[in-house]
């Protein structure tokens, strides 16, 4: 029988979870069979839970007592292939039986030292799985003997050289709690002690400890031949070098000229010396791995030699601690806080590759997150390095989370959709959280390192083509940063932690110089980060700089700005929301280091708050051209507006005029966000359905609403946001489960609002339908009036608060003679309404949604059907159409239409092709380019369009018809 080493000090029983999953036998062996049954009719589970299943499948892990994936995963996410798939028993139950070894591919090495294994449920598609309760991985420990150390009571012991250690365990046999048998100790693989236990447990002590090492505790059940192990770690404290740190270096990896060799700098104050622990010492440093200290500033610093350039190798820093305080841990293993790239045990195995091809393996024996250092990378090749960002007043800001974006979920479904932005006219794309978050089914706002990429959606070098593609295009690149606060992943939590159950997570401890205690201000979540720390100042600007520089990213939206304080308690709401200067003092400061490194850097700040803080940020060195932008949420009157309720219906609030204090355009309005519930699922749900002829709760007549939507928002001065898909009449609710049940605030199963959503506008082509389809142009068309007309620079006024609400807006110093004046005018009423014009000039007025500029209206009236609107200017637009356009006579495809392959009539560099909905479905080598021969043989027969930059970078659209 095959030896296991098996849990430290606790392992779930299979009795705990039979209510969904359930063994043949009473223990699992290695090297037997065992079949594993799943009830998908269990409602123990809160975690989703399997629906109707057409096939059930188990997407399961062995390691050893750190990480029940750590060894070896058998299941492909998303992918019906039979991998891991289960037999139906017709009750509603499922069976797969293996046997571990072989199933998992395992080496001896990993058979012998394998002590659990984990396990989820899912349908074929992915899009439903059923966890344990508490939305944890079903885990199941391999072996029949289990031992339980019980002093030490933590995995690492930290001593003095020449201590001696007490050790003390329990051995349990099938789930039999016993106090008798023999036991033998090894410390270094010599054996140290051997007895008999007694009652309680068995107990031995180790003499006069000089060097590091591992205790393995072997224990055999009485009236058996079976046998388990457990082991723990002990570290003797060593001699710490002081050493001045060398010029120049900063906390994290330091990369030199040199491919061989890597400076790694880590701050750890009230530590008493640091390892790191490497693929490259394998993960068992010695003496020689100990961090030097810096005398003057206490920063620990190694230098690591003997790398291969373009060799990916991987490490943690081992941060000890000789007296912690109370409840704290003595070692701590953790990545590097300043990580561009960590692998993570548990997320992972989760990440298409697709999305992330040739993911490097984490480390097998080791846990939680590790750091990925590679010299001699080669650089990104940007091809837009002088990207002239559009000016603040005329910013239309598209709102996108990238996991609900597109089916892939990833950089390249934006990459590929390039064509509807661009078309949109939409000018920046703000991304929420992009940074390496815990779990992969996330918003992003738990950030857990804010200088890596999440890996869930795709690569470093994917992410920089997306911002490179989005300059090529003149858009802008917005990145959402959650710097108010981490969880329990952060190395600055973990470093500095409250561990009382010694499961290696906690909140902050006091000790902790870069979070607080307990939060400061009323909204938070996770661990609330301390901003008057100067590490914390430190640390925010280091990350503010590796996004601007490394990435060219354009601007930052900063989250929930309120817990910038250190001034209040939890739970008082009115201290948070009142003036607090060290808040004002510190976010100007950090305004004042992003333009330090981008004068033209766009500076946001979702604050929702007090007006006075917001004035001074907005008139915040405005006379320079600069001034901080606010979020401006106007969600419930747009919402009436829309359903067709005059009551609070006041959108005065979307402009910056309607907080009086600012001076200029710095408030950037938004009918709907991320945040809050869709307008539209509100309009189809509880709009004015009084009269037939126009209820509102009918779709296909809320959608014909949004148009007037966007005309009074997108047009008034000043920068707007618009959520993504909103352009189409997105009307599923934010509240929209996994599996399409709407569990809206106080359900019984959660609100679901951070769940992942369905993508109906891409699976059912919204974009060819006729109504959809009317918002978007409607859309592009007012954002390009927005953005190229000069009066939409000017001033305003809003007339608001009825169904029939109006907007003048105006620019004096424009003469008449051009486009001085724009009228807004709606009906958001169910019955037509007949409104006066009022124009404040003579002459006909040009019906600027018209493209041709022919249609022109001077009545002193209009009447306006239930949801019509006008924009009327003075004098026609005067809109650029370089970018739209054909040049047919010019440009050619040939032949057109085709079975097989067709050609261009000009020298071209890049060439793509796309559907009717605006993906693209194929882009062509250089080779296809070069011989001016490009394949359609692996597309369906239909309509496509052909994106072509010539040798001029002049782009070009072409329609194609493949027969």
């Amino acid at each position: 029988m095959i030896k296991k080493i098996l849990f430290f000090t606790f392992f779930i029983s299979s009795f705990l979870l039979k209510a969904q999953v359930s063994l043949n036998v009473s223990a699992i062996e290695v090297d037997e069979p065992v079949t594993i049954t799943v009830d998908i009719n269990s409602t123990d589970s809160n975690c989703n839970g399997l629906s109707n299943p057409s096939k059930v499948y188990m997407h399961s892990g062995i390691g050893d007592k750190t990480n029940a994936f750590g060894f070896s995963v058998v299941g492909n996410w998303g992918q019906d292939d039979g991998v891991g798939e289960m037999t139906p028993n017709g009750d509603g139950t499922y069976s797969i039986t293996i046997t571990p070894q072989t199933y998992y591919g395992l080496t001896q090495e990993q058979a012998d030292n394998a002590a659990q294994i984990g396990m989820v449920f899912r349908n074929a598609d992915g899009s439903q799985e059923l966890k344990a309760s508490g939305c944890n991985d079903f885990i199941f420990p391999v072996g029949k003997v289990q031992i339980s150390i019980k002093n030490p009571t933590k995995n690492q012991v930290l001593i003095s050289s020449g201590d001696n250690l007490t050790v003390s365990a329990e051995i349990s046999f099938q789930g039999s709690v016993t106090v008798q048998g023999t036991f033998e100790i090894f410390y270094n693989s010599v054996s140290v002690a051997t007895g008999t236990c007694g009652f309680p447990a068995c107990n031995a002590t180790i003499t006069n400890i000089t060097e590091s090492g591992t205790v393995r505790f072997v224990g055999t059940a009485p009236s058996s031949t079976e046998s388990g192990e457990a082991s723990f770690e002990v570290i003797v404290a060593p001699t710490v070098v002081e050493e001045a740190i060398p010029s120049g270096l900063l906390d994290g990896i330091n990369y030199s000229s040199d491919a061989t060799k890597a400076t790694l700098v880590v701050t750890a104050p009230n530590k008493d010396f640091v390892q790191v622990a490497g693929s490259f010492n394998n993960y068992t440093p010695t003496a020689v791995d100990v961090m030097k200290r810096d005398p003057s500033t206490g920063k620990y610093w190694l230098e690591i030699n003997g790398l291969t350039s373009g060799k990916i190798e991987t490490y943690q820093y081992w941060v000890f601690d000789k007296t912690p305080i109370a409840n704290s841990p003595s070692i701590v293993k953790t990545a590097d806080p300043y990580s561009t790239l960590v692998l993570s045990p548990f997320d992972d195995p989760g990440i298409s590759s697709n999305s992330y091809p040739n993911i490097p393996s984490y480390p097998s024996g080791q846990e939680r997150e590790v750091t990925v250092l590679q010299t001699g990378q080669t650089p990104y090749n940007w091809q837009v390095t002088n990207f002239n960002a559009p000016k603040e007043e005329d910013l239309i800001i598209y709102e996108v989370l990238v996991r609900d974006f597109d089916a892939n979920r990833n950089y390249q479904d934006l990459i590929d959709r390039i064509d509807y932005f661009k078309n949109l006219n939409i000018n920046a794309i703000q991304l929420m959280p992009v940074m390496e978050y815990e779990g992969n089914e996330s918003w992003g706002y738990n950030t857990s390192f804010h200088m890596a990429l999440d890996k869930f959606y795709g690569t470093e070098a994917k992410f920089k083509e997306f911002i490179d593609v989005c300059h090529q295009n003149g858009i802008a690149v917005i990145l959402d940063v959650a710097l108010n606060h981490a969880f329990g992943r952060n190395p600055l939590v973990r470093m500095w932690m409250n561990d009382p159950d010694n499961d290696g997570w906690g909140d902050p401890s006091s000790e902790n110089p870069y979070f607080n205690e307990t939060a400061r201000h009323s909204y938070n979540v996770g661990s609330d980060f301390n901003h008057q720390s100067a590490l914390t100042q430190e640390y925010t600007k280091r990350v503010v700089k590796h996004w601007i520089e490394n990435f060219n990213i354009d601007g930052f939206r900063w989250d929930l700005t309120k817990g910038f304080t250190q001034n209040c308690s939890g739970s008082d709401e009115t201290c948070t929301n009142a003036y607090q200067q060290d808040r004002v003092d510190v976010l100007k400061s950090y305004a004042d280091y992003s333009w330090s490194l981008d004068p033209e850097h766009y500076v946001i700040f979702e604050h929702l708050g007090g007006q006075n803080e917001e004035k001074e940020w907005a008139n915040y060195r405005l006379a320079e051209g600069k001034g901080i932008m606010m979020w401006g949420k106007m969600t419930d009157p747009y919402s009436q507006l829309l359903m067709g309720y005059s009551s609070n219906s006041n959108i005065s609030g979307i402009g910056h005029k309607s907080r009086s204090q600012f001076n200029g355009p710095r408030l950037i309005g938004y009918p709907e966000s991320h945040d809050e519930e869709r307008i539209m699922y509100r309009a189809v749900n509880f709009g004015n359905s009084a009269v037939s002829s126009h209820n509102v709760k009918d779709l296909n007549t809320a959608l014909s609403r949004m148009s007037a939507i966007g005309a009074f928002s997108i047009t008034i001065p000043g920068p707007k946001m618009l959520w993504h898909f909103a352009d189409l009449g997105m009307q599923n609710s934010i509240f929209t489960c996994n599996n399409g049940i709407v569990n809206e605030p106080g359900g019984t199963d959660g609100d679901c609002k951070l769940d992942t959503k369905p993508q109906p506008q891409w699976s059912e082509n919204w974009i060819s339908n006729v109504n959809r389809k009317k918002i978007y142009d409607d859309w592009a068309r007012m954002n390009v009036l927005k953005i190229n007309e000069p009066v939409f620079e000017g001033d305003y006024t809003i007339t608001s608060g009825s169904l029939t609400p109006r907007i003048d807006i105006f620019n004096t110093t424009i003469p008449t003679t051009q486009l001085r004046n724009v009228i807004v005018l709606a009906n958001f009423d169910v019955v037509q309404k007949t409104v006066n014009t009022n124009f404040p000039l003579t002459g006909n007025w040009i019906d600027l949604m018209d493209e041709t500029n022919n249609t022109t209206y001077s009545a002193s009236t209009i009447t306006l059907q239930p949801g019509e609107f006008k924009v009327f200017g003075n004098q026609q637009a005067t809109l650029s159409t370089e970018n739209n356009v054909l040049e047919n006579n010019i440009m050619s495809l040939y032949p057109n239409p085709t079975s097989k392959n067709f050609s261009i009539s000009q020298n071209v560099s890049e060439v793509s092709v796309f559907d009717i909905t605006g993906k693209r479905v194929k882009k062509f080598t250089e080779n296809s380019i070069k011989n001016n021969l490009f394949s359609t043989t692996d597309l369906n027969t239909g309509i496509y369009f052909v994106r072509i930059k010539n040798d001029k970078n002049s782009i070009h659209t072409k329609k194609l018809i493949i027969n």
